[in-house]
């Protein structure tokens, strides 16, 4: 194995556990949601995506003779967890939630990127299709919480305003 194949198989190993840890920040917090049915059902269906860009990794170990590691995907998966049970004690949690998840997006979109230059780099072109797949819908949820931080921001603000639930 080449030093670039190396570096590319842990690349693929970290991104099936950043997927796993994504998993374990939405699942909580859509579980949680009661005032914002546009952030539910957006989260709900990236959560869908997630499931299946974790598919797409998996197709891409077992092609390279590789397994996730298994110790990665329970560690990031336990911290993404406390992660979001960190926002839960916020008066204004959905909010904080849209910062954290707008963030995260980012750090995927990274991730994916280099491992991209990566497969290029090695001419694998079916890994360039695949993860190329999880880059743009990486790059969907950022634009969409993007686009709705402010609108959550100010409803959130509306139902404080009227004494209402707001926090989720």
């Amino acid at each position: 194995m080449t030093e670039v194949s190396s570096i590319y198989l842990s690349g693929l190993k970290n991104a099936h556990a950043m997927e796993n840890q994504a998993l374990s920040i939405m699942k909580p917090q859509v579980s949680r949601i009661e005032n914002y049915p546009q952030v539910a059902r957006r989260l709900e269906q990236h959560i869908a995506e997630t499931e299946v860009q974790i598919s797409r990794l998996d197709q891409l170990l077992d092609g390279a003779g590789a397994d996730n590691s298994t110790l990665k995907d329970m560690a990031l998966s336990f911290t993404g967890a406390m992660a979001a049970l960190g926002h839960t004690v916020a008066p204004d949690e959905i909010v904080k939630n849209s910062f954290a998840n707008y963030a995260f997006e980012h750090f995927e979109i990274a991730a994916y990127k280099s491992l991209l230059a990566l497969a290029n780099h090695m001419g694998d072109a079916r890994a360039v299709d695949l993860l190329t797949q999880n880059l743009r819908e990486e790059q969907d949820m950022a634009a969409w919480l993007d686009e709705n931080i402010e609108p959550v921001t100010l409803q959130y603000a509306a139902l404080r305003e009227v004494g209402e639930t707001a926090k989720r």
